[in-house]
């Protein structure tokens, strides 16, 4: 039983090296950054993150050589583009020849390698005029900020007489959807087990409530550990983990039903425990895959 265990053991621990170095390569996503506006003017806005080191991912700034490459907007977009080259920060921090159409409609989504310290730069062409926010950080690995126009306010001229504007970027994570989905989760894994538990027989009165109290405290445990590591690592960590940390509470779940059952003076083997274990974990982790499919909110 102990050689068992120990080679289980080593078993979970490959399979998590193996996951552990998918989830490191560079096919899958990457940290994002998004900003929502708000009471936006009417007039035309581009917008760009502004970093503290001179480049990230294939982003860099511009050597002051190198010809105006083919971006997006093609030629018509050399003005603009040459406006964010001249913009002098007030701290140093770099044009990494990224922009974006922005309005209250059209968000700002850095989606590969964004900067991980950064300002806000807006620039609106027919005045132009730039507005530019504090500097912010990435705290999530997608990062979700606020800016309302409402709150812009004038702080200097610039040296070709033109006004420059102070944004106010608010972090903007939607905390409460997060909680739903956890909810969610946990509901359908619990009632998904106990489903599960009828045609194993395991109909005893005393033996229901046991099931959904052992299920309840594991599921609170994996779905925290995996929201908090989706929130940093994003959702290939998310799935890695996800696998990893079931053949874990399976194991778990395994040797409690198999002492507790007993206990309670029910005539379930232990085999039958154990496989129940198996057959309830895996039927709730395929449900969780079918499931974020068809509402891919709640995972």
């Amino acid at each position: 039983m102990k050689k068992r265990l120990f080679y289980g053991f080593l078993c979970v621990l490959a399979v998590s090296m193996l996951l552990s170095a998918a989830v490191c390569a560079d096919t899958g996503p990457k940290p994002s950054v998004h900003i929502r506006f708000e009471n936006m003017p009417d007039a035309l806005c581009y917008g760009t993150l502004l970093s503290k080191t001179d480049s990230t991912g294939p982003s860099s700034a511009w050597d002051g050589v190198s010809e105006y490459y083919d971006h997006e907007y093609g030629e018509e977009g050399r003005s603009i583009w040459q406006a964010f080259v001249n913009y002098e920060d007030a701290d140093g921090f770099y044009f990494l020849q990224q922009w974006w159409e922005c309005s209250e409609t059209q968000p700002l989504d850095w989606t590969y390698y964004p900067p991980q310290t950064f300002k806000i730069l807006l620039y609106y062409p027919e005045s132009g005029a730039f507005a530019v926010s504090d500097i912010c950080q990435r705290y999530a690995f997608d990062s979700y900020f606020s800016v309302d126009a409402a709150t812009m306010r004038a702080s200097v001229l610039n040296a070709d007489g033109t006004k420059q504007f102070n944004l106010t970027a608010e972090t903007d994570y939607d905390y409460a959807r997060a909680l739903l989905s956890l909810v969610c989760r946990i509901a359908i894994t619990i009632l998904i087990e106990l489903a599960v538990a009828l045609p194993f027989g395991l109909r005893q009165k005393k033996l229901l409530p046991l099931i959904a109290g052992i299920n309840v405290i594991t599921q609170i445990i994996l779905n925290l550990a995996l929201e908090a590591i989706g929130f940093r690592q994003g959702y290939y960590a998310f799935v890695a983990y996800y696998i990893l940390f079931e053949l874990l509470v399976f194991a778990l779940e395994a040797f409690l039903y198999s002492r507790l059952f007993f206990k309670k003076g029910a005539a379930v083997s232990k085999r039958r425990a154990v496989a129940y274990a198996f057959a309830a974990n895996a039927c709730s982790f395929a449900g969780g895959l079918v499931i974020s499919n068809l509402i891919p909110g709640i995972f």
